[in-house]
C-alpha cells in the first residue's frame, strides 16, 4: 500500500501502482489539509469575484455569473470539453493521469470537496480507468479537453474503461456502487484544468525511458563481448577525466556486466607487451568502430537527459497545477497560469530526441553485425542458413531502420509549435500533451528496434560459438531471451518473435551487478 498526499510521488511510485497494481490509501492528513481548503474556499468567495466560480471561462472571463447558475456552469464546462478525438489513451496512461490528477488535489490547493479524492482512490485502487481520447489539449490551460473525459466519468457520464473493454459508466459505478461526484463550487474546473494528462503520460514515459537506457546498455556490452573489444573505452581512466556523471554511470554499468568475460581483451595483454615490432597490418582493430567504443559518451547525455527529465516531472506532479490557486494558509485566491505545460513539453521533446539516439545507436550496432565486410568475423545478416538460399536477418533489418527514420522525423519539438487559439486568449500555449505522446510514440518503436537488435545478438553469439565464454549476467540474458526465440537457420515469419522480445525487454528490467 502507497501512502499518497504527503512524500512526493516519484516513477518508482507510478510504476508500483500502474504496472504491478499496488494499491493506495490518502494521507490523513492530506485529506484534512483538502477538506480545510474546501471550507475555506466556501467562505472566503462570498461577496467576491473569482475565475471559474461566478465569472465565465476563458476569455468569457468578463461575464458574470448569477448565483443560482454556478454550478451549472461547472457541469456545463466539463460536458462541453469532452471533445477530444482520435486513438484513446492505454488503460496504463489513462490510469497514470487519474493518479497525477489526485495527487495535484492533495497538495490542497484546489478547493475541492473530498468526495473527489475519494473517488479517485476508489477508481485507480480498483483499475477503472477513464476513457481519455489522444487529441484535443493544447497544454496551456493544462491538458483540458483530455482532463475533461476525466471529470466526465467522474460525474458518472460517458464511458470508462472497465474489465478491459469500454461500458458505460453509470453502469460500472452501479455495479461497483460508486458514486458520481456533485459540483459543490469549483470541481469542475479544478478537474480540467492543471497538467496531469501529460504529466502521467510523461511519468511513465520515464518509467520505460530508464529500462531502454539499461537495455541498451547491456546490448552494447554483449557486442564488444562478440567483437572481442578491448577494455579501456569503458576504464574508469578513461571516463573518469570526463566529469559527466551519465557518461561515467555508464561505463560503471558496462564494466559490472563484463567484470568476468573471457571475451574482453586488455589492451595491456595484447599491445602494450613489447611483442608487436614486427606486425604489419593488425588482424584486430586497434579501436572498434564508434558505435561501439563510443558507448559512455552516447549513452551518457541519454541518460543524464532522463534524469533531468525525471527531476522535472516529479517538481511537476507533486505541484499544485490550478487556477486560481486557493492558498488556505495565505487567506488569498491568487490568479496565473500554474497550469502553462511547457516544463513538461520541454522535457518530453527532449526525452523523445534522447530515446531516438539511443534507437539510432541500437541500429548502427545492428548495422555492424549484418555487414560482414564491417564486422569481418560474422556471414552477412548473420545468416546461419546457408549463403544465397537463406537470407538470415535481411529482412528484419528494414524493420529497424524504417523506424528509426520514423523516430527522427518526429523529433520536431512540439513545444515551440504553438498556436493561438482561445479567442486570442490563449496565445501561447506548450502542447505538452502532444509532446508526452510523441514521446510515447517514439519509445514504442524503441523496444522493437532493441528486439531485433537483441535477436541478432543472440544469433552472432551462436555463430562464434561465445556462449561459455560470456560474461555471467550476458550469458543468463542470452538463456532467457533464447527461451523465446531460439536460434535459426531456416527463414521463418519473424514479426511475432520481434514482438515477444520487445515485450520481454518491456517486462524485465535488468538489474546488473555490482561492480568487482
Amino acid at each position: 500500500m502507497i501512502n499518497v498526499g504527503i512524500l512526493n510521488l516519484t516513477p518508482d511510485d507510478f510504476f508500483k501502482i500502474i504496472f504491478l497494481g499496488e494499491k493506495i490509501e490518502l494521507d490523513p492528513k492530506a485529506v484534512a489539509k483538502v477538506e480545510a481548503n474546501y471550507k475555506f474556499l466556501k467562505e472566503f468567495a462570498k461577496g467576491k469575484v473569482i475565475y471559474g466560480i461566478n465569472t465565465g471561462l476563458g476569455p468569457m472571463a468578463q461575464y458574470k455569473i448569477k448565483a443560482n447558475s454556478e454550478l451549472q456552469l461547472q457541469y456545463n464546462l466539463i460536458r462541453s470539453h469532452s471533445a477530444g478525438c482520435g486513438t484513446p489513451l492505454p488503460e496504463i496512461y489513462a490510469k497514470a493521469t487519474m493518479l497525477a490528477r489526485l495527487n495535484t488535489f492533495l497538495q490542497a490547493k484546489s478547493g475541492i470537496h473530498v468526495e473527489v479524492i475519494e473517488l479517485l482512490k476508489e477508481l485507480i485502487n480498483r483499475n477503472i480507468n477513464p476513457y481519455i481520447p489522444e487529441h484535443g489539449g493544447v497544454g496551456a490551460s493544462g491538458d483540458l479537453v483530455q482532463l475533461a473525459h476525466l471529470a466526465l466519468n467522474l460525474i458518472g457520464e460517458g464511458e470508462i474503461w472497465y474489465e478491459n473493454k469500454l461500458q458505460p459508466t453509470d453502469k460500472v459505478f452501479q455495479k461497483e456502487k460508486l458514486t458520481p461526484i456533485k459540483m459543490h463550487i469549483r470541481e469542475g474546473l479544478s478537474l480540467i484544468n492543471g497538467t496531469s494528462a501529460m504529466t502521467g503520460i510523461g511519468m511513465i514515459n520515464i518509467v520505460h525511458a530508464k529500462n531502454l537506457l539499461d537495455w541498451a546498455v547491456l546490448a552494447s556490452s554483449m557486442i564488444n563481448e562478440i567483437v572481442e573489444s578491448y577494455d579501456d573505452h569503458f576504464s574508469d581512466g578513461l571516463n573518469r577525466v570526463k566529469t559527466h556523471y551519465g557518461q561515467n554511470q555508464v561505463a560503471r554499468m558496462m564494466r559490472s556486466i563484463l567484470q568476468d568475460s573471457q571475451l574482453i581483451r586488455r589492451r595491456a595483454d595484447h599491445l602494450y607487451n613489447g611483442k608487436t615490432e614486427e606486425v604489419e597490418v593488425f588482424t584486430h582493430k586497434v579501436q572498434e568502430y564508434y558505435s561501439l567504443r563510443c558507448v559512455p559518451q552516447v549513452l551518457g547525455p541519454i541518460l543524464d537527459t532522463i534524469l533531468n527529465a525525471e527531476k522535472v516531472l516529479i517538481n511537476e506532479v507533486n505541484s499544485s497545477n490550478d487556477n486560481p490557486i486557493i492558498d488556505s494558509d495565505a487567506k488569498n485566491v491568487f490568479h496565473g497560469g500554474n497550469f502553462h505545460g511547457d516544463y513538461v513539453a520541454m522535457e518530453m521533446d527532449k526525452l523523445k530526441i534522447a530515446v531516438t539516439k539511443l534507437s539510432m545507436l541500437a541500429e548502427r550496432q545492428l548495422n555492424y553485425l549484418m555487414n560482414d565486410k564491417m564486422n569481418q568475423k560474422l556471414p552477412p545478416f548473420v545468416n546461419l542458413g546457408k549463403l544465397g538460399y537463406n537470407l538470415g536477418m535481411q529482412g528484419v533489418q528494414f524493420t529497424a531502420v524504417s523506424t528509426v527514420a520514423e523516430n527522427q522525423t518526429m523529433c520536431f519539438p512540439m513545444s515551440i509549435h504553438s498556436i493561438t487559439n482561445n479567442n486570442d486568449n490563449q496565445d501561447i500555449v506548450s502542447m505538452g500533451t502532444n509532446a508526452a505522446m510523441m514521446t510515447k510514440r517514439v519509445i514504442d518503436h524503441t523496444y522493437i528496434v532493441l528486439s531485433i537488435h537483441m535477436i541478432a545478438i543472440l544469433q552472432a553469439i551462436d555463430f562464434m560459438k561465445f556462449k561459455p565464454k560470456l560474461s555471467v549476467y550476458s550469458r543468463k540474458k542470452f538463456e532467457d531471451l533464447r527461451k523465446i526465440v531460439p536460434k535459426f537457420t531456416e527463414d521463418t515469419t519473424k514479426y511475432k518473435e520481434i514482438q515477444q522480445i520487445a515485450d520481454y525487454i518491456l517486462e524485465n528490467k535488468p538489474k546488473f551487478p555490482l561492480e568487482g
